[in-house]
């Protein structure tokens, strides 16, 4: 006799994959540019490293410069998306991608012509401001596609199931060009000309933003007259839990930076510094490793518990890092810091997005990515100090520093990262957990 199934109305719906995201209609005419045109975020720190500690020969005066780039790009990067969400992605980015070729240049120029320090970290300042803010584009154009519209791929409803599978594709693009950035980089500096870098990282930039600018059908549009949000001047710091968000992302920058420096220091003591690019190109395989299994797995836990998790990882594969002298446990252990990156960026972002109004959605993205520059620029800058005058060792441990600070922060403030809370209040420890999922039409699963 046959036997009738009955489904399970309980179980959770298969959450949709990669396939499904990138059918979505005018998905591949931004991807593509816009993957060239974020090789800034990967290539210039790492580039001006290489090209002043070699025309200096300091890594303290390379990471000072690098770190007043990332700096500039830091503080500047909210006032770009700002000005993209309130004239359009194009009007910023059409003169923003030409002035930061010439602004490379010039600071190219002065370091090949051994200027003084002050004249470097002059020309840094231009350079860093102008980075393009491709990384929040794109994400503000998959909100803007998949939210807003409520439209999947083909035109079919539902397409903000797809905004967590939207947010681990893009966290993957980041590391896949960390992986292949750090690596080229390194190749052309060490084996073409110092400066190589840095001419490679300014055309990519202008060939990709304009080819990515052009892209006008799928860019979200601008919101001039939306200026005040709650009663006072639209702004995504108004939201606490992006607040919570700026600082923890400071920690993922510092392994960034930390990491870069300390890597070629490493590297340069050992007398293999063409092996630099590999180490870190491992480091950031085992971020977009995750990235990838994290966005094809379904999850039950709340997201500030899963931020929480990857930070707690995050601190644990950074303590052991100074410690290590030899190439191949350098690699393990880098690999699995990476492990750590992906799930606190895939999270950190879906949170954030979920958190923020339209009108500030690209200025919120760029204050994450800011943050990101802000910690790679501090921590190359400590890191570069610590080795100059403690050893290739000492500049790893200022990802374990920040790295904690950013857990104790997350932990501390979770409650924020609730949508719709103004602050701190009792009971918040379990927020975000399942109560905020699904405000403002958030898929119900991460």
């Amino acid at each position: 006799m046959a036997t009738t199934v009955t489904p399970d109305p309980t179980a959770p719906v298969r959450k949709p994959g990669y396939r499904e995201l990138l059918r979505t209609p005018g998905a591949w005419t931004f991807l593509l540019p816009g993957f060239l045109a974020r090789q800034p975020f990967a290539m210039l720190t790492l580039s001006i490293v290489l090209l002043v500690e070699h025309t200096t020969g300091s890594f303290g005066m390379a990471g000072t410069v690098s770190a007043a780039t990332g700096v500039s790009m830091a503080l500047f990067a909210p006032r770009s998306g700002r000005l993209a969400d309130r004239f359009g992605q194009r009007a910023v980015l059409l003169p923003g991608v030409l002035l930061h070729a010439a602004a490379v240049g010039g600071l190219a120029a002065l370091a090949l012509a051994e200027a003084p320090l002050w004249a470097l970290l002059l020309a840094a300042v231009p350079a860093g401001a102008s980075v393009p803010q491709i990384g929040p584009m794109v994400r503000a154009r998959w909100a803007h596609l998949l939210r807003d519209d409520a439209a999947g791929p083909s035109g079919s409803p539902g397409g903000a199931r797809l905004l967590p599978t939207a947010a681990a594709f893009e966290s993957v693009t980041d590391e896949f060009t960390f992986v292949i950035g750090p690596v080229l980089a390194t190749a052309l500096c060490t084996t073409v000309h110092p400066a190589a870098g840095l001419a490679a990282e300014a055309a990519l930039t202008v060939t990709g933003g304009l080819v990515f600018a052009a892209q006008r059908r799928t860019a979200p549009p601008a919101h001039r007259r939306g200026r005040r949000h709650g009663g006072r001047r639209a702004s995504a710091l108004s939201v606490p839990g992006v607040r919570v968000l700026v600082v923890a992302f400071l920690g993922i920058g510092a392994v960034f930076g930390g990491m870069q420096v300390s890597l070629a220091a490493f590297t340069e003591h050992i007398g293999q510094p063409g092996i630099n690019g590999l180490l870190y190109g491992i480091f950031a395989g085992g971020n977009m490793l995750s990235g990838i299994v994290y966005g094809v797995l379904t999850w039950r836990s709340a997201p500030h518990r899963r931020l929480l998790a990857a930070y707690a990882l995050l601190t644990l594969t950074t303590a052991p890092l100074w410690a290590v002298d030899s190439v191949p446990l350098l690699a393990v252990l880098g690999l699995l810091a990476g492990l750590g990156i992906a799930p606190s960026l895939i999270t950190g972002f879906t949170l954030v997005e979920r958190l923020a109004p339209k009108a500030v959605r690209t200025e919120a993205f760029t204050w994450l990515t800011g943050a990101v520059a802000l910690g790679q620029a501090g921590a190359a800058t400590a890191a570069g100090r610590l080795t100059d005058a403690f050893g290739t060792s000492a500049g790893f441990t200022v990802p374990l520093a920040v790295t904690a600070l950013a857990l104790v922060t997350v932990t501390v403030l979770r409650g924020w990262l609730e949508p719709g809370v103004e602050g701190p209040r009792k009971g918040d420890g379990e927020g975000a957990g399942g109560r905020g999922e699904g405000h403002r039409g958030a898929a119900p699963v991460d």
